[in-house]
């Protein structure tokens, strides 16, 4: 392994994208303790850690953790998540973007155009909102005191927040934007991943301070790290994973030239949706907490029926897990288009054999993906529930699995298969000798 990182450095332009990489990267973590002027922080953070299972705990974790601090990064990246998961289900209903799509490079172009111009509008529509929960907002700190996260308030403190953090986000995109383009690995997930990743210190901090009082047994540990490395190479097996469907192209002569006649095969991936159903879940399954503390603080009504909806709650685990597989199998059919694929491989004279190509070939495909689609969605169900069952009976002192965990490993596993790439290309041997990653072809 020693000699595959120095053979990464041996490469002038890998050696540069990654020095280019790390060095935004950089730039991004230290515009994470630039406050936005005028909040009191310290009651901001009194009041995340009090409501870490709502929907601000789960903004603040794509946030890198800037929405509880109140940092010029507060919106973190997710405006431009959502504009492009707005405009990727929107080629899906309005037939303007679908043509778009189909257009190849310059229809990607104008729909990336189209996303940053969202981008900017979401920020502003969110930043006004966050300025307005900010002055609105009264924290009891104990012994009957509160504190105002925002002591002076009023149009100036808004009109600022606005802007601070609309051109925070945008900062944000363009850094992601230019890792994408002249760094390594995708520039925004780098950027989530990097949120993340920063907190990992501080668990481990605190694990080893609840190991030295006692409070947490090291062979508890030991059986908790074991089952940690096993999660993670789950992970990784249901993220790599495949169901490949062979495809054979009749042979074409078009002028002087004879095309196709090879086999080649439709590689159906297990989780299809990636992480996007843990998401839409958590939106959902939050949805009665949140809404308990932002609008009916003094309904005990409504704060009972939102106890109901507590992480690690009976009805909870189950809801969660209903609407997880419910959403990768809704997120699956947006992405993926079994109707299109036999179409296109129609037009190019590709069939399956034994299977009839057109109407029949789509029918083969969709049953297929259904059936590989169920087990993606029943692992990121246990996946997302696992960290609140490892906190409830092992004590353990940190947030590990859910939508964090596929993050981190997805896109390790997606810079790692850059890195790679380059190395091949030079004629450099990969990070491994056998397995999926060399080679990919």
């Amino acid at each position: 392994m020693i000699g595959k990182l120095q053979s990464i450095f041996k490469i002038p332009e890998l050696r540069r994208r990654i020095v280019f990489t790390l060095a935004l990267l950089v730039v991004y973590r230290l515009g994470s303790h630039v406050p936005t002027p005028g909040v009191d922080t310290a009651a901001l953070q009194y009041f995340f850690r009090q409501n870490a299972g709502t929907l601000f705990g789960l903004y603040d974790l794509f946030a890198g953790g800037n929405l509880s601090k109140a940092t010029i990064f507060a919106l973190g990246i997710m405006p431009y998540i959502s504009a492009s998961i707005i405009f990727q289900l929107l080629t899906a209903v309005i037939p303007y973007f679908e043509r778009l799509q189909k257009e190849g490079d310059e229809g990607r172009k104008k729909i990336t155009q189209y996303t940053r111009y969202g981008t900017v509008i979401l920020s502003v529509i969110q930043a006004y909102g966050i300025s307005m929960f900010l002055e609105s907002l009264t924290v009891g700190v104990g012994s009957g005191t509160t504190a105002s996260v925002v002591p002076s308030g009023g149009m100036a403190f808004r009109l600022l927040t606005i802007l601070t953090l609309t051109s925070g986000t945008i900062f944000v995109m363009w850094l992601g934007e230019q890792i994408t383009e002249r760094g390594i690995g995708n520039g925004i997930s780098l950027i989530i991943f990097i949120g993340i990743v920063a907190r990992y210190p501080s668990d481990w901090l605190r694990t080893a301070q609840m190991m030295q009082t006692g409070n947490l047994s090291p062979f508890v540990m030991a059986f908790v790290g074991i089952v940690m490395v096993a999660v993670i190479a789950g992970v990784i097996m249901i993220t790599q994973g495949q169901r490949r469907i062979p495809v054979q192209y009749a042979k074409r002569i078009i002028g002087r030239k004879i095309y196709g006649g090879q086999s080649t095969h439709i590689p159906l991936r297990v989780n299809t949706a990636g992480v996007i159903p843990i998401i839409f879940a958590q939106s959902v399954i939050m949805f009665p907490s949140t809404a308990a503390t932002l609008f009916f603080r003094d309904s005990d009504a409504m704060q009972a029926f939102a106890s109901l909806f507590d992480p690690g709650s009976p009805i909870y685990n189950i809801l969660y897990t209903v609407i997880i597989i419910f959403f990768t199998y809704f997120y699956t059919a947006i992405i993926f288009n079994p109707a299109d694929l036999a179409d296109n491989m129609r037009k190019y004279g590709g069939f399956i054999p034994g299977i009839r190509p057109g109407k029949r070939t789509s029918e083969y495909i969709d049953r297929i993906l259904t059936r590989v689609t169920l087990p993606g969605g029943v692992f990121l169900a246990l996946i997302a529930i696992l960290p609140y069952f490892l906190i409830d009976r092992f004590n353990v002192p940190f947030y590990f699995g859910g939508t964090g965990l596929l993050i981190v490993v997805g896109v390790g596993l997606d810079t790692l298969q850059q890195i790679e790439s380059h190395l091949l290309m030079r004629h450099y041997d990969g990070f491994m000798k056998k397995g999926r990653m060399r080679g990919r072809r």
